[in-house]
């Protein structure tokens, strides 16, 4: 450590689901090193990303920003983007040596954001793609690690064609260890590891594969106000990008094709985990590991066939919900094995690391730490957390919704759909309570939170259905 501040990791997976986590009580999911974190830190269980897709999310974690307050509400292109204040920055002035290995997602590309460095790689495929660049192949070079046939945003499992040792997440660890090596022993790191698993392709290695292929896995959840699907169910775009104002990304697949994506898919967080027991063990010869604070988190979660739907942008629990671990270290002298039922989001977790590493939290930043809650205490705390997604697929889709430590209200903004459910008693959202207890306390307390948007969707202290719902908030793109 420098000047008895303690080094920061900051881990992110893409498109891990809150109850894709052996602690979150998951059936088959294999996770020890993830485990780990939260058992001997915090485990917050009402963890979530305020706008559930890719780059929205990474917006918010690296700003400390509400969707609304960055400005992204939804998922599009390659907008670029210049915030006030931003994570690695603000730790680097404080002087942190800071390093990211994998995926930031932020545009423009190679910029980059307050990091001393980077080895960057946003996914397995496309150009300028540092992890491309080290894998080589006889493949077109942008699409050597895709040559396993599986797409990209699909629902295609299998194994990987490529060992174990040169897949992505192998090799995003592998560059965070050369990072630690080579740092500067003199100054605080800050490390972000962010892997680009378990976000389809889902292909893991094939011993990762082949172990829960075996298994008797859980299926998809479809709950009872869930209209039945009536489009194919074979036949469908492996890439669930044709004929999307039909669908919306919405399925039913065979049983077969569905077990085989699931075993992809959790096969990809077991493999991450093993790859974050790589990066811990090195971390622990080298004492590094007790002597760091440690958050664990995702950008999104994945609807893996729940409800009929499938990847992210929704606004249910399998798409919102994300895992939300910390813990400090040992020298900090926080409790161990505390869990944390208050709803937490993406925002938090830069004014947390800031906190940890004492650094001041700019005024830009919406959301608080939640180190009061990892001390054992019950800080005053927002009564609700709010979320929100333009319509990605189609424009009846954008939703808003709010949560507290056991119910989530869902509007849709377009169509004014409305749930309700009790995500304690019913964590998998199968019974909709909209239709008999009162909605009026809900809409008015989602109307507060929104009656300063420009777009209208408050008025009077009412929700006004039909407004645009866009990509961005007008005025603050």
């Amino acid at each position: 450590m420098g000047e008895g501040r303690p080094n920061v990791l900051l881990i992110v997976t893409d498109q891990q689901r809150g109850d894709a986590l052996g602690l979150d009580g998951h059936p088959v999911l294999e996770t020890p090193a993830m485990d780990w974190i939260g058992a001997s830190g915090t485990h917050f269980r009402r963890g979530y990303t305020e706008c559930p897709s890719c780059v929205p999310a990474r917006r918010v974690l690296m700003s400390g920003q509400a969707p609304s307050a960055n400005g992204m509400v939804g998922m599009t292109g390659h907008p670029e983007w210049d915030p006030p204040a931003t994570l690695a920055g603000e730790l680097r002035d404080a002087g942190y040596e800071t390093h990211l290995s994998g995926k930031l997602h932020l545009q423009p590309t190679r910029r980059r954001f307050g990091f001393d460095a980077m080895d960057l790689a946003e996914s397995s495929r496309g150009r300028d793609n540092d992890y491309l660049t080290w894998l080589r192949g006889e493949a077109p070079p942008h699409r050597w690690a895709m040559a396993n046939g599986a797409p990209s945003n699909g629902w295609i499992g299998r194994p990987t064609h490529l060992p174990e040792e040169k897949t992505l997440a192998f090799w995003t660890v592998s560059r965070a260890i050369d990072f630690l090596e080579t740092r500067d022993p003199t100054a605080p790191f800050f490390l972000n590891v962010s892997f680009m698993d378990p976000h389809p392709p889902f292909t893991p290695p094939s011993f990762f594969f082949d172990r829960y292929d075996r298994m008797d896995l859980p299926g998809p959840v479809v709950g009872d106000w869930v209209p039945p699907f009536e489009g194919p169910r074979r036949g469908m775009d492996p890439e669930l990008s044709e004929d999307m104002e039909r669908w919306s990304r919405r399925l039913h697949i065979d049983p077969a094709p569905m077990h085989h994506c699931r075993a992809g898919y959790y096969g990809l967080v077991n493999h991450v985990d093993m790859q974050l027991n790589r990066l811990f063990q090195y971390m622990r010869d080298r004492g590094l590991l007790y002597d760091t604070f440690i958050m664990f988190v995702s950008d999104h979660g994945e609807m893996l066939g729940d409800h009929h739907l499938f990847a992210k942008t929704w606004p249910y629990e399998a798409s919102v919900r994300v895992p939300f671990l910390a813990r400090a270290p040992q020298s900090m002298g926080l409790p161990r094995q505390v869990e944390v039922a208050a709803p937490v989001g993406l925002q938090d977790v830069m004014p947390t690391l800031l906190d940890a590493a004492g650094c001041e939290i700019p005024e830009s930043v919406t959301g608080r730490s939640v180190l009061p809650w990892m001390r054992g205490e019950t800080p005053e705390w927002r009564d609700v957390l709010h979320g929100e997604h333009a319509g990605q697929y189609r424009e009846a889709d954008g939703n808003h919704w709010i949560v507290n430590e056991r119910y989530k209200y869902i509007w849709f903004s377009q169509t004014g759909e409305e749930h309700l459910f009790d995500v304690v008693d019913d964590p998998n959202e199968e019974r909709d309570l909209a239709s008999e207890a009162s909605l009026a306390p809900w809409r008015m307390r989602l109307a507060e939170e929104l009656a300063e948007r420009p777009e209208g969707f408050s008025e009077g202290g009412g929700l006004v259905v039909g407004r645009p719902h866009g990509m961005f908030v007008p005025g603050r793109e």
